[in-house]
């Protein structure tokens, strides 16, 4: 705070042209700024720290209702006799607490005060409350030879009332100062509108894949969703990034030390659970490392830790961490999932679906929209097709009469018993579909499929070459099943597989 003998300064406080605006240029320069400052309207402006009065003159000459305010008597006095016949009132007392009672104000005007305040956040706290819901905090200030305030500090104070601060840099304007100035000088409009921006805890969850298996931990003792299924999961902490968080809380809930590039986004999810807000969800994938085995490393908060089928997954888990789990399956990255008060926190199988899929924004021409296949009969159809498609992570999509489809991403496989078929079993060796092929995750993916497949009415071609059947280096599985149709399950190809 800088202590100044205002009364004696009183006298020769209008020779500056930024204070009596006696030169007609830089009179209408400020009347010009104010204009745009306060309200197209008549309000009521508090002035404060008016000095001679010759901002309060022109707020009162736009129309307002102008109340001053200087600890001055004799600026007072000055002030009251420049704006005699205005309706203004000219009042003695303290900037920081101006003796105005329990009235309100449009606007609330400070030009070259804050930066002389003892206290200047509490200053600005009771300004606030002193305006209008929506009313404008006017500060001018500025930076002159080392004293005075910079914007960022006196915009930082306002954060703690508004989100809504408007600067303006005065200091190019030389018609407000009577001459070409140097240094920092800037008004500031704030709205008494408190902040009230949306937040949302963000969650981290971690896909830990052991071939085509999944950890999950059992919550306990934590009081939500306690006894249900769940990934190792948590919340990001302040000064965190989502990865710094996924990689502590892989440390602090499964002993897993991951380094920053072994995990990969999956998905991102926005959920609000039945009840409560919304969070926002990033799910990131790591592969497992039998040199670092996880451990139950908060018995705490867990009573159980194992490994299950990603394709099969138990029904008593978290309905949030499900729904996670089968965007990531079937090949989505973003999604919305937004539970109704009523709706349980566990996954009900026979449950609406709450899952809402956003398409990212990626070109579709050219992409595969989906494929058709027609079959000589659904029931056998569902069966095979459904199984295989399920477990390579393609999710029911539609059903109707004569037909089903499974969708992942943004294409779907059709199976439909056309009325309009005119054969009963299809041909691969003849012109047409061959066969269909899909990626599969690891050999001990390939081998579960290619075991399991028999019970689902396919069979295995080629066996006496297997897994190699499309040539040395190309691993992958092929199944025919009753209809005649061939896919083939790939784990890598290293080379083009023979035709």
């Amino acid at each position: 705070m800088t202590t100044i003998d205002w009364d004696a300064a009183a006298g020769s406080f209008d020779e500056e042209p930024d204070h009596g605006l006696l030169d007609p240029v830089v009179r209408d320069a400020w009347a010009a700024r104010l204009e745009g400052w306060l309200p197209a309207t008549r309000g009521d402006v508090l002035d404060l720290g008016c000095g001679t009065g010759s901002l309060s003159l022109l707020a009162a000459g736009q129309g307002h209702r102008v109340t001053a305010v200087d600890r001055s008597p004799r600026m007072a006095e000055l002030a009251r006799a420049k704006l005699a016949g205005t309706g203004a009132e000219v009042l003695v007392g303290d900037a920081a607490r101006p003796p105005v009672g329990e009235r309100a104000f449009d606007v609330i005007v400070a030009r070259h005060v804050v930066w002389l305040l003892p206290d200047p956040a509490a200053a600005l706290a009771h300004w606030f409350r002193l305006l209008r819901p929506g009313g404008r905090l006017v500060l001018i200030e500025g930076v002159w030879g080392g004293a005075g305030l910079p914007a960022e500090r006196v915009t930082a104070l306002l954060a703690a009332h508004t989100e809504r601060v408007h600067h303006e840099d005065l200091a190019g304007d030389a018609r407000l100062w009577g001459r070409e100035v140097d240094d920092e000088r800037y008004a500031l409009v704030a709205r008494a509108e408190p902040p009230h921006r949306h937040t949302e805890v963000v969650d981290v969850h971690l896909i830990l894949r052991r071939g085509p298996d999944v950890l999950l931990a059992r919550r306990a003792g934590t009081g939500y969703a306690d006894g249900l299924l769940h990934l190792p999961s948590g919340h990001a902490e302040d000064g965190e990034d989502v990865r710094e968080a996924m990689l502590r809380e892989a440390a602090e809930e499964i002993g897993v030390v991951l380094d920053p590039e072994e995990v990969r986004v999956a998905l991102v999810m926005q959920h609000r659970g039945p009840g409560g807000g919304a969070r926002m969800g990033w799910f990131f994938l790591a592969e497992y490392d039998e040199g670092r085995p996880p451990r139950n490393a908060e018995p705490e908060k867990c009573s159980e830790l194992d490994w299950f089928p990603l394709d099969a997954l138990p029904d008593d888990m978290v309905a949030y961490c499900r729904a996670g789990l089968d965007g990531y399956r079937s090949g989505e990255h973003f999604l919305m999932h937004w539970h109704e008060d009523g709706d349980p926190v566990a996954h009900r199988p026979d449950g609406p679906r709450r899952v809402v899929l956003l398409p990212s924004a990626t070109e579709r021409t050219g992409q595969i929209h989906h494929i058709e296949l027609w079959v000589p009969e659904l029931a056998a159809a569902e069966r095979s097709w459904g199984w295989l498609l399920e477990r390579l992570g393609h999710l029911p999509y539609q059903r109707w009469a004569h037909g089903r489809s499974w969708r992942r991403g943004e294409s779907y496989v059709v199976v439909e018993q056309s009325p309009d078929l005119t054969a009963g079993h299809h041909d691969r060796r003849r012109p047409g579909l061959n066969h269909l092929a899909f990626h599969v995750a690891d050999r001990a993916a390939l081998d579960s499929l290619a075991a399991e497949a028999p019970s689902y009415g396919w069979r295995l071609l080629y066996p006496d070459r297997h897994p190699y059947a499309g040539g040395e280096g190309h691993r992958a599985a092929c199944l025919e099943d009753a209809a005649g149709y061939e896919v083939e399950l790939v784990v890598e190809s290293m080379s083009m597989p023979s035709p």
